[in-house]
């Protein structure tokens, strides 16, 4: 897959995901990647070109691989090249032991990713009627800030930006409308409010203005279940 441009519209679509967070975590890196549709390595890359501290794929396999393990890895996706997921090589590889981010970035650290076959993205349940999203594009035209926008349509802020990254790889907007208050000053917890339990990862994606990805391991992280995804056994899995 080719590795698209950085073009001004899409350089300003990262500089608002990532906001000043710093260090940009890896985990950070894997979000915008999916989002923009490009690789870690390019967003990471990026990044630092810009002057931001990034997190290195290397420290976020929280457990080593060994020699043996590494080679094993190596063989197996060269040998099956294009045929599974990260997640599918996740539970396949030694038992499950390691999980789809940490043979994510063991992979990448090894220069293999072009061996994974690209995980389906899965299709988002739609919120935005074609009424808003025709108001959204008019309002980002005009400049509004994404307060402003969210507050017109009833929506949150990482609704908003969520959005606002859909709709401008659409090409429907020309950039990701600034927003008022930094995400520093404001660093909200995005699950604040939501029914996890009975939501999908999908629902809560669309609800907060994340990936699945980033929603899963979010739940992971935090140990909570949502209706198909089950974090807190994902982290007793992870911790061993």
């Amino acid at each position: 897959m080719a590795i698209p441009k950085w073009t001004d519209e899409r350089t300003s679509a990262l500089t608002n995901f990532v906001g000043s967070e710093s260090p940009v975590t890896y985990a950070t890196v894997v979000e915008a990647a999916d989002q923009l549709e490009t690789s870690p390595r390019s967003v990471a890359s990026k990044l630092r070109k810009m002057g931001h501290e990034v997190e290195s794929s290397a420290s976020v396999t929280t457990r080593a691989f060994s020699d043996a393990q590494e080679t094993t890895l190596s063989s197996f996706v060269t040998d099956n090249s294009g045929q599974y997921t990260y997640g599918q090589i996740a539970e396949a590889f030694e038992g499950g032991e390691f999980s789809s981010k940490q043979i994510q970035g063991k992979l990448l650290s090894m220069q293999l990713t072009e061996h994974v076959k690209p995980t389906p993205k899965v299709e988002s349940v739609r919120t935005f009627s074609d009424a808003e999203e025709a108001e959204f594009v008019k309002h980002a035209s005009n400049g509004a800030y994404l307060e402003d926008i969210a507050e017109a349509l009833g929506r949150t802020v990482n609704q908003i930006r969520g959005k606002a990254l859909s709709l401008l790889r659409q090409g429907s907007i020309a950039a990701i409308p600034a927003q008022k208050e930094s995400k520093a000053a404001a660093k909200a917890d995005p699950l604040e409010g939501v029914d996890v339990a009975s939501l999908s990862v999908e629902e809560i994606a669309e609800q907060i203005g994340k990936t699945a990805r980033g929603v899963k391991t979010m739940l992971t992280r935090r140990g909570l279940t949502a209706s198909n995804y089950d974090g807190a056994a994902k982290a007793a899995k992870a911790a061993g």
